[in-house]
């Protein structure tokens, strides 16, 4: 299993957007590319599906920045890349075949695994405490 660079970053921009919940302040795209290291210009069309996926808020002009759309703990890993990678998710191999049933039921299965262990895992717990990084 291979996971993307893209959600990786989400997963990374997320977490530093969860230290925001609850403050009323909006993050800036500069701040957030230097505290995750990620570059800007790609940062921009991640917040922009992360947007359009509804995990995130956000608002234009000089007093703009990006928000977190739901608390931490509501946003499971599985939200996530769902947004970012969809296909991911998607195992439908074919029946074709003798064996194309069996073999089926059995990557269905670990889909079903992967998916219920991505749906326990939420934004909160990815989130780092307070001292284990820099505040932007």
């Amino acid at each position: 299993m291979k996971l993307s660079l893209k959600v990786e970053y989400a997963c990374r921009v997320l977490a530093q957007l969860g230290r925001y919940h609850g403050t009323g302040t909006l993050a800036h795209i500069e701040e957030l590319a230097a505290a995750e290291a990620v570059p800007a210009n790609y940062l921009v069309q991640i917040l922009n599906e992360l947007r359009n996926g509804g995990l995130i808020n956000s608002k234009r002009g000089k007093q703009g920045g990006y928000a977190l759309a739901r608390a931490p703990e509501a946003i499971s890993l599985k939200d996530i890349v769902g947004v970012i990678d969809a296909d991911f998710l998607d195992s439908h191999p074919g029946e074709a075949g003798q064996s194309g049933p069996q073999v089926a039921k059995a990557w269905g299965e670990v889909s079903g695994c992967l998916e219920e262990a991505l749906q326990k895992i939420s934004l909160q717990q990815m989130m780092p405490a307070p001292g284990d990084m820099y505040y932007i």
